[in-house]
């Protein structure tokens, strides 16, 4: 039942950051889902070097802290692919 939450959550974690995100994010719910779980990995182990605690501890601010990892996923990734530029 875990795993089901984990990924449930990271789904909503990753499409509140693509939410965010200015620009075109066309993907689906799979990939959508891969970036929040990518970003609550990125999120949890961030939370954990500025704040202690478990890195996979299971809390109300996991969802933020999933959310800005998620974020930050998907701009590295636009940065990577180079998708923020315009086209002329």
């Amino acid at each position: 039942m875990g795993l089901i939450l984990f990924l449930i959550m990271g789904l909503i974690a990753g499409f509140i950051a693509r939410a965010l995100m200015p620009g075109d994010d066309s993907m689906g719910w799979v990939p959508t889902m891969v970036l929040g779980v990518i970003g609550s990995f990125i999120g949890g182990t961030l939370g954990a070097f500025f704040f202690g605690g478990g890195t996979f501890d299971f809390s109300a601010t996991g969802l933020i802290g999933s959310i800005i990892g998620a974020f930050i996923a998907l701009l590295v990734y636009k940065m990577a692919t180079g998708r923020n530029r315009v086209q002329a």
